[in-house]
């Protein structure tokens, strides 16, 4: 039997380029297959390039992220999108339709990233990578490892004279301040869904604080504090002061395993959390961390991480969830009342920072994507055997972590190959 090279079939579209759509791109193109990666950022990354460190051997996630944008650089069967959404798909496996909106950056690939438009623009805008947490000038690297390696242009300033100055100041053309969005079509055979994650939104959950006190803030959040290329450079500074950090709280299941927000349990949130203890700890040596939990899930393998974590005297883990959240309003320091579950003593506890840690929601919740999808209750996409050619890889499929995403993403990408040689 003659082999038949799968490059000749139709493309395979992944839609999302955090972690696992950029495994599933990555595999399914070192295997011989065309590849067109959508992706709504102007980066690839997702989340993982928000965060600080892997969970349990406390890595940064750069060196990860560099392997795959080497493979993705050195490989010509990926067709790659940013800043591009998927507007229209119809048809059948082996034969879909996909109309993709590409959104103008305002930089093209001349780009070299010197930085010297940043360094003209006096526009600053919100910054979306650091989640709001600090300015950025309105032209822009996303981040320090971005792929691709190119500035952006902020929407807002087209038009005026920052936006000529950054014209002007850039001595590649590598500016165009005509570019306008474009439509992409493509026909591909098969499509795999990999659009993560985003972290329940804290604010509906009133009773923990969340803004109304200004010290709560979020674990995504905590993640950027601590990250060298966050909005305090790496240092756990609280927000209302910019104060170092001696005595922090971190609120498990907050939102999670409730009926009001979300019933069930994100899986990733305890490990999280204390990996974050350690970064408090590492970066302060006399501070103290309490975790009040209802269950720690540290399962299998990570069991000596739990327990590695828990042997530091300076670290407190008290099975209780914790009921409400206030602040004093004279030092701002956020006031904790919990009841600790296993002794039955009502706690009330203060602390410098407290740190919510906030579930997993689907971003295929509703459906925002236009491909018929078949989700569960809480908006996690399910396999569907009378809608093969579309798969999930990742959180659009459970709420899991780095990991095991990249392993999801190597069987997606499997499943996705098999479309388009049936």
């Amino acid at each position: 039997m003659a082999d038949i090279n799968i490059s000749d079939e139709k493309p395979i579209l992944v839609i999302g380029g955090g972690m696992s759509g950029l495994t599933t791109a990555l595999e399914a193109a070192e295997a011989g297959a065309k590849v067109v990666l959508v992706e709504k950022e102007p980066f690839l990354g997702g989340r993982v390039a928000r965060i600080n460190k892997y969970y349990t051997k406390l890595c940064p996630p750069s060196c990860g992220l560099e392997i795959n944008f080497r493979r993705m650089k050195k490989n010509p069967n990926i067709e790659c999108h940013t800043l591009a959404e998927v507007e229209s798909v119809s048809g059948a496996e082996g034969d879909y339709d996909v109309s993709i909106r590409v959104n103008p950056r305002y930089v093209n690939e001349n780009c070299t990233a010197c930085g010297k438009c940043a360094e003209v623009c006096a526009t600053e805008i919100t910054n979306d990578f650091n989640l709001g947490m600090n300015k950025t000038k309105a032209a822009y690297l996303p981040h320090y490892m971005a792929f691709p390696m190119r500035y952006v242009l902020a929407p807002e300033i087209i038009g005026t004279d920052d936006a000529k100055r950054c014209l002007d100041a850039c001595a590649y053309d590598a500016i165009d301040l005509d570019m306008q969005p474009e439509t992409v079509n493509v026909k591909v055979g098969s499509i795999v869904v990999a659009t993560g994650w985003e972290p329940y939104d804290a604010a509906k959950i009133d009773n923990m604080g969340f803004g109304t006190c200004e010290n709560v803030i979020t674990n995504v959040m905590m993640e950027r504090l601590a990250a060298p290329n966050g909005p305090t450079e790496g240092k756990i500074l609280r927000p209302s002061d910019g104060k170092e950090v001696k005595k922090v709280i971190f609120a498990q299941c907050a939102g999670s395993r409730d009926e009001n927000h979300l019933p069930y349990c994100s899986g990733v949130c305890c490990l999280a959390s204390l990996k974050q203890a350690t970064y408090v700890r590492d970066q302060y040596p006399e501070s103290e961390a309490t975790i009040f939990y209802i269950d720690v899930r540290a399962l299998g393998r990570y069991e000596d991480f739990y327990q590695q974590v828990e042997s530091d005297e300076k670290v407190s883990l008290i099975k209780g969830k914790v009921a409400k959240v206030e602040e004093d309003p004279g030092t701002k320091d956020p006031i904790v009342e919990v009841e600790d579950t296993l002794s039955g003593e009502k706690i009330k506890a203060q602390a410098d920072l407290v740190v919510l840690a906030t579930g997993i929601v689907p971003n295929t919740l509703g459906n925002k994507i236009p491909v018929d999808i078949t989700c569960d209750d809480f908006g996690f996409m399910v396999s569907d055997p009378e809608k093969p050619g579309v798969y999930a890889a990742g959180c659009a499929k459970r709420p899991t972590g780095v990991a095991d995403s990249v392993q999801d993403a190597t069987g997606a990408a499997l499943k996705a190959i098999q479309s388009i040689r049936r």
